[in-house]
């Protein structure tokens, strides 16, 4: 397995940090028909939307700098758990959590998770209101700011994600995720499922925060 991890700004000591990971599920464990159930997922919206959007982040950072230095992380083996084992799952996570620097500690992190579906509903994420609340108040006061209406201002869904291993070390970092998605380790979690406006409500979101705007 390999994180991928691009930082930009390094001389900049106030830093930011985004996530995602870019693995999806090895296994359609919940797919409908029984028969599907040892096939890999293609992971349209669970896996690939939030690499999409850091992507897209990443290249307008190219374009202008933004006030803070930012590190950006694609994490690997977050969906090849066992359903019941939580330590099972995020293990680029884990790993990154327990390699990083004792003196790194950006001011706060996003982890994008499935924000590509078309009926888009992001509710605060518990573990995420728990241990990071200034941050979740924080981002989610930019998203009323900036009238993006996916952003509802209410608890939603406790989730086991690569956040976890993050807050654990002490770093301050929420899950932006809409859990609430039918094709969720299922073969028909493609695509066609996924809304460029999603993407960009929540790319739009993420660009405000790191320029401060």
């Amino acid at each position: 397995m390999t994180n991928i991890l691009a930082s930009f700004g390094l001389n900049k000591r106030e830093r930011v940090l985004l996530c995602a990971h870019w693995d999806t599920r090895p296994w359609a464990d919940r797919d409908p028909d029984s028969g599907n159930h040892d096939q890999p997922i293609a992971g349209a919206n669970d896996g690939a939307s939030g690499a999409a959007v850091l992507l897209e982040v990443a290249r307008n950072i190219q374009l202008q700098e933004p006030r803070y230095g930012v590190d950006i992380v694609f994490f690997d083996g977050e969906d090849c758990g066992i359903s019941g084992f939580p330590s099972t799952f995020a293990l680029g996570a884990q790993h990154f959590a327990k390699n990083k620097d004792v003196n790194y500690r950006p001011k706060w992190g996003i982890l994008l998770d499935m924000v590509g579906d078309k009926d888009l509903q992001i509710y605060q994420e518990e573990h995420s209101l728990q241990y990071a609340p200034e941050t979740v108040k924080e981002v989610w006061e930019r998203a009323q700011r900036l009238g993006l209406a996916a952003f509802i201002p209410n608890p939603g869904y406790q989730v086991t994600d690569d956040h976890l291993p993050l807050l654990q070390a002490g770093i301050p970092c929420i899950d932006i995720i809409d859990f609430n998605y039918d094709y969720w380790h299922t073969l028909a979690d493609t695509p066609d499922k996924c809304s460029p406006e999603s993407l960009a409500e929540v790319g739009r979101l993420i660009l405000s925060l790191i320029y401060d705007k």
